[in-house]
């Protein structure tokens, strides 16, 4: 080899070396970034989930219980003994023969024990122990000579028969193994996983508006849901001034107690009801302190619609006469 091939073979190796560096530097870096944008999916995840959770506090609903172990055998069996590690040594613990293998399916001789040495029939094989004659099919290992009563493969108990590895079913009908599953990219599942937790934040966004508008009226303002609140009061409170009212024109009730309810006890009672209903309803599940509830407002609304009522009743009674 003449010295300008071992120059040629030097520069193509130092080509591949850089080219290798290169790679190796490209790796490094998406291997980084794949690190970083992992890092900031686990804190957007995390903040999301501490989100969520003062969510649910807020609104009363509390974290799911922990799922319980599965049972370690069948549904209504208990698990089976575990696989024994193998055939036992002392020949007096073997398994009995099967039923139905009499005196002429009694073991022939040993190999070697004859004259000419001549191997001698297996365990179990015999004249009467053949398969039976039938349409010519072979049965498996539920027809080998021997096998009489036996399967092809022997029923597990329940609780080994869990341990048996799953099998995919072939159109066939075959049991075939599961093909492996095709390699994942990091990328796709980062850039799924990045849409995923937008979608999260939008809504999230939308859980924390609509927790911040109260039950009662939540398309309203405080101020008009307030009026609105103590106004009803102030009408159901009418309706029992109305029906005294007409108390006192049968007489169960005298004239002191129609006015002290109409000024003092009706109103009252009609404020309590719409700061209670405020308190109870008008409250957005979400909010930094306590709503207002327009007490001067509540109040002069009250204590002032009832006795007007009242008026506007006796003129038109007046009108009607």
């Amino acid at each position: 080899m003449s010295f300008e091939e071992y120059a040629a073979l030097a520069r193509q190796l130092a080509e591949h070396r850089r080219a290798g560096e290169r790679d190796a530097a490209a790796e490094s870096a998406r291997r980084r970034d794949l690190h970083a944008a992992a890092d900031y999916l686990h804190q957007r995840l995390t903040a999301q989930g501490q989100r969520l959770d003062q969510l649910g506090r807020a609104i009363g609903v509390d974290q799911p219980p922990a799922a319980p172990p599965p049972d370690a055998g069948a549904a209504g069996a208990p698990p089976g003994p575990p696989f024994p590690p193998g055939p036992p040594s002392d020949p007096a613990t073997w398994p009995a023969p099967p039923a139905g293998s009499g005196p002429s399916a009694a073991p022939g001789p040993p190999v070697g024990s004859g004259p000419s040495a001549a191997p001698g029939p297996p365990v179990g094989f015999g004249p009467s122990a053949a398969p039976e004659a039938g349409d010519g099919d072979f049965a498996g290992a539920a027809g080998a000579p021997g096998r009489a009563g036996v399967g092809a493969y022997p029923e597990l108990p329940a609780g080994q028969a869990r341990l048996a590895l799953p099998t995919a079913v072939s159109p066939a009908g075959g049991g075939v193994p599961t093909q492996r599953a095709a390699a994942v990219d990091p990328v796709v599942e980062l850039e799924l996983a990045r849409r995923m937790a937008d979608e999260a934040d939008r809504h999230g966004q939308q859980a924390e508006l609509l927790a911040q508008r109260p039950a009662l009226l939540p398309t309203w303002s405080p101020l008009a849901r307030a009026v609105a609140v103590y106004a009803a009061c102030g009408a159901a409170a009418g309706v029992f001034m109305l029906t005294l009212v007409l108390a006192s024109g049968i007489g169960p009730v005298d004239g002191f107690t129609l006015g002290a309810w109409i000024c003092a006890g009706l109103p009252a009672l009609a404020f309590f009801a719409g700061y209670l209903v405020l308190g109870r309803w008008g409250r957005p599940a979400m909010v930094a302190g306590t709503p207002p509830r327009y007490l001067p407002l509540g109040f002069a609304i009250c204590f002032l619609l009832v006795p007007l009522g009242y008026c506007g009743y006796l003129l038109l009674f007046r009108a009607l006469r």
